[in-house]
Parts: structure tokens; C-alpha cells; sequence
């Protein structure tokens, strides 16, 4: 059954099935091209007659994930399958009508639903919203929206011409879209929660942060993802000039702007390259060697006015309610699927970062013989390999969400919630990204995306406890269990047995306070 809708740039056409209506590929913005392309997002263009909104609008122009081989030895899990996985999912072609969004809504109309908008990971180098069905959050009385934005150089390349943080800017402009018509679709405006995970995460920690993102939304859920990956502008402004130079063109705008797609997108991916082939810091810049994101969000001063866990310290996003958590294992995911896990050695970890990059502690600021001594005294089976993983869970997500738990709690009287997702697939952990699928209820073997990483029979329980969770924090602000506060540090661990504890990552706060 089809039903339509009313917006502010005109009517829309949308699907109906099992209690769910289904709007997909609506244009929140003008298309990023010609004139636009490389500019911050203008307004939606308007149409005539009605629009049909049944099919995933294009997908921004971004470079392929790479292939992978099997699995490691003694592994459960083929990264070939996952990979595979995305590629089987249905997606639109990437092109230039590529700012758009997808609602899922138990009916049109006036009834002030509570919001959730959805910003999904991948790098800032990887937008895709087909792996993402907001249908459950629609079946269980929520308005969900899932967002495509510019990743890569088409959203983060930085030349200091006063333009900068494009792909943070889409949000904001996906976010005002939803202000001005969500009403339409059964939402209330003034009731919106935007959640994320990986560098969707980390681009809400931004937006808790941006003068321009203040009052757009009400409440914010950070999953594995926190407030400190940036890049320093002078380094942004020296890796804009390599891709210049891979381009053959001046180092502008207009010049960029003018060259292919297609083009810039294998000049990005050769520039990835070389950066894991010479990890120099004194050629990218510290931050970008320990986090191999070349196109991460920048300190430019003004989309950006300073980093953003010093700005929500000070009090930025002081009226919006946080839920900020971590996976147990999240970084274990990316050694595992590169087959780099198995090869880490102890001189890889103590070596020197222009040798070895990413796999020397040194990268994360630590001292590497102290901080290996410590990390394998508290784990003494582990092998080099996770030792590493464990340093980059920390460095990329355990100590950033504790940090912006305890600066968000200090700041604000809104609430302030944590949780750590410790549910292990089975031969690979509680690794990044897995409690997405639970989150939107839809974990099971055959999940798009997800699935290959999930076993043969996740958790049913633990997929409505925490989708539950996240509903109950949209409607009220209150997921559930108790607040957190930096003398308490009350975390919701979710696990087949999901319970509280208090302050559970006691040692590495220690240990990362006295090591950095």
C-alpha cells in the first residue's frame, strides 16, 4: 500500500507493510555537484507533482572496502563472508544525488513521536545507510532516520579557505531537515535522539560540541565512538596538499572540485596506501599515524572552535542527555579481519612508530616497555597480537567514552548513562560493531552486513533488552539503569546475563591517567 506525505520541498510517496510505513531516499539537501561539490550543503531543492520515496536514494561517492582473505588459523569467522555480506546487501549507486535519508514511522500524522536519527560508521571513509532497518524502532512506536553524509575527501578535505568539516555539516543539515518535517511523518521536532556508532559515534561527539548543531537535537547514544578523534589543521593542510600532488592539480578548491569523482576517489585510496606503507608522524601528523584516518574531522576553528572533549568539559552540550559506551573487544575486529593479529610481535610493540606505525604502542602515546609490561601483566595469556588490541580498544574507545562520561557528567544536570557490550560472537569477542544488529533488534544469522559475525544463534533476549534500552532512552531520557557520575561510574554491561556494575575499567583509567 502506498501513502503519501507532505513535506516542505513537496510530496512524497512512501510504502506500507507489516505496520510500518517506509519513506526511502529523501533529499535533505541539494545535490553536492557542480558548483556545490566540495561546499558546505545547500537546501533541498523542491519538486513538483509527487515523489517517490520506495527505493534507497544514491550512496555519496566513496572508495570500496578492501578485499580480504579467510579466516585466521583456529578462527570461526571468514572476513571474506563479511565483506561479502556488504557487497550482497542492496544498495543504490553511488552519485551525486547522494544527501539523502530514509524514514521508517507507524504512521503519518501528528503524533509527536520520539525521534532517533542514525549516523553509521565506516572511517569517514565508508556512508552507506542500506545495512540499517529502522523498522523494529517504527514497529515498537519511534520515528527512526538513517543518514547518508560525504565521507572521505569529499567530506573532510581541508584546505584553510574557510571551509571545512563538510560531512559534519550534512548532519547538521539532515538534522534541521528533520526539525522542519519530521511532524509530517508522526515525530516530534522537539524530541529527537541521535545515535551512532564508530565514526557516526564520533561525529555525535563533534556535533555535541558545534555551535551549530545546538538545540537540533535532545538526547545522544555514542556507541564505540567518542569526542576525541580530530586532526590538527596544519595536518590537514599537509595531507590536502599530498592529494593535490597525487592529482596533478593546485591545491585549492576549485581545482580539486574540478576533477573527476572517480579520480579524486583513487587518488584517496593511493594516499590510504602510503600511509600505512610509511607511517611517518612527521609526514601525517601524530593523530592520523595512530588513527590511519586520513579524512577524520578537523580543529578549524570555526565548524569546529577547539577540540571538542575540552569544549564539552567547559560546558557544550550541557542540555542533552548522553548514553556513551564501548564493545569489550572493539579493536580486536580490524587485527583480526587485516590477518595482522597472528604477526604482531614484542618488537613490533615496543619499536619505534616511523617503522611501525599503528602496531607500536609509542603511536598511542605511551611508553612502549612500561606500557607492554602492564598490559601483560593484567592479561598474561594473551599474545602480542591482542595486547595490541586491547591498547587500541583503549586508546580509540574506552578511555575517550570514560573521558566523555566524566566531562559531560562534571558539566551538565542532564543525564550522563554508560554501558559496555561484552557479548562475545563466538572466536572473535564482543568486537566493534557488533551490538549494532542488537540495538536495531535484528540480529540473526542472515542479518545483512551483520550476520557472518553473529554465530548461529545470537541472543534474542539480549537484542530486546538493549534495543529496549535505547527505546526507553529516547521516549524519557532514562534507559534504565542508574546514572553515571565520576565517583560512582555506574555501567550497564549488556551480556546474555545483562546487569550494573561499578566502575569496571578502574585499571585502565589508572594506568592511561599515569601513561598519558
Amino acid at each position: 500500500m502506498n501513502v503519501l506525505v507532505a513535506t516542505a520541498q513537496g510530496e512524497l510517496r512512501g510504502s506500507f507493510a507489516d505496520g510500518v510505513y517506509t519513506f526511502l531516499g529523501v533529499p535533505y539537501a541539494a545535490p553536492p555537484t557542480g558548483a556545490n561539490r566540495l561546499r558546505p550543503p545547500q537546501p533541498a531543492l523542491g519538486w513538483s507533482g509527487v515523489r517517490s520515496a520506495t527505493r534507497l536514494g544514491p550512496e555519496p561517492p566513496q572508495v570500496a572496502p578492501p578485499s580480504m582473505g579467510g579466516p585466521a588459523a583456529g578462527a570461526s569467522v571468514d572476513w571474506s563472508e563479511v565483506v561479502n555480506a556488504f557487497a550482497d546487501v542492496e544498495r543504490a549507486a553511488p552519485s551525486g544525488e547522494c544527501l539523502n535519508l530514509n524514514i521508517w514511522t507507524p504512521g503519518p500524522g501528528g503524533a509527536d513521536l520520539p525521534v532517533m536519527v542514525w549516523l553509521q560508521g565506516g572511517m569517514f571513509e565508508i556512508s552507506s545507510t542500506a545495512a540499517y532497518d529502522g523498522s523494529r524502532f517504527a514497529r515498537d512506536g519511534v520515528v527512526c532516520v538513517v543518514v547518508n553524509w560525504r565521507p572521505g575527501a569529499e567530506g573532510f578535505l581541508y584546505l584553510g579557505d574557510g571551509i571545512a568539516n563538510l560531512g559534519l555539516l550534512d548532519q547538521v543539515a539532515a538534522l534541521q531537515w528533520v526539525r522542519e518535517n519530521i511532524s509530517a511523518f508522526g515525530g516530534d521536532p522537539g524530541n529527537v535522539t541521535v545515535f551512532g556508532e564508530s565514526a557516526g559515534a564520533m561525529s555525535i561527539g563533534m556535533l555535541l560540541s558545534m555551535p551549530r548543531a545546538e538545540g537540533l537535537f535532545r538526547r545522544a547514544i555514542l556507541q564505540s565512538g567518542a569526542a576525541h578523534q580530530v586532526t590538527p589543521a596544519a595536518d590537514a593542510l599537509r595531507i590536502a596538499g599530498y592529494l593535490a600532488g597525487k592529482l596533478g592539480v593546485t591545491a585549492t578548491r576549485e581545482a580539486i572540485a574540478g576533477v573527476g569523482v572517480q579520480r579524486l576517489l583513487a587518488a584517496q585510496a593511493e594516499l590510504k596506501g602510503e600511509l600505512l606503507a610509511d607511517p611517518d608522524p612527521e609526514r601525517w601528523g601524530k593523530a592520523v599515524v595512530a588513527s590511519v584516518m586520513p579524512w577524520q574531522p578537523v580543529v578549524d576553528g570555526d565548524i569546529l572552535p577547539g577540540p571538542p572533549i575540552e569544549r564539552i568539559a567547559a560546558g557544550s552540550g550541557r542540555q542533552v542527555d548522553v548514553i556513551v559506551g564501548t564493545n569489550t573487544d572493539d579493536w580486536r575486529l580490524f587485527l583480526f579481519v587485516s590477518g595482522a593479529l597472528a604477526g604482531i610481535t614484542d618488537e613490533m610493540l615496543t619499536g619505534p612508530v616511523r617503522t611501525y606505525g599503528y602496531q607500536s604502542l609509542a603511536a598511542y602515546g605511551l611508553t612502549a616497555g612500561p606500557a607492554l609490561s602492564a598490559y601483560r601483566a593484567r592479561y598474561p595469556e594473551a599474545v602480542p597480537g591482542d595486547l595490541l588490541a586491547a591498547v587500541q580498544t583503549d586508546w580509540w574507545m574506552r578511555i575517550p567514552a570514560i573521558r566523555l562520561a566524566d566531562a559531560h557528567a562534571s558539566s551538565t544536570t542532564s543525564g550522563t548513562y554508560m554501558y559496555e557490550f561484552a557479548w562475545a560472537s563466538p572466536g572473535l569477542g564482543a568486537v566493534h560493531a557488533l551490538e549494532v544488529p542488537f540495538v536495531f533488534d535484528t540480529a540473526a544469522a542472515d542479518a545483512p552486513l551483520f550476520g557472518p559475525l553473529l554465530g548461529s544463534d545470537p541472543p534474542q533476549q539480549l537484542a530486546h533488552t538493549m534495543h529496549a534500552a535505547w527505546l526507553a532512552f529516547a521516549a524519557t531520557g532514562d534507559p534504565g539503569w542508574p546514572r553515571y557520575d565520576p565517583g560512582r561510574r555506574a555501567t550497564m554491561r549488556f551480556d546474555a546475563d545483562s546487569r550494573v556494575v561499578e566502575d569496571p575499567r578502574s585499571w585502565e583509567r589508572a594506568l592511561w591517567k599515569t601513561l598519558r
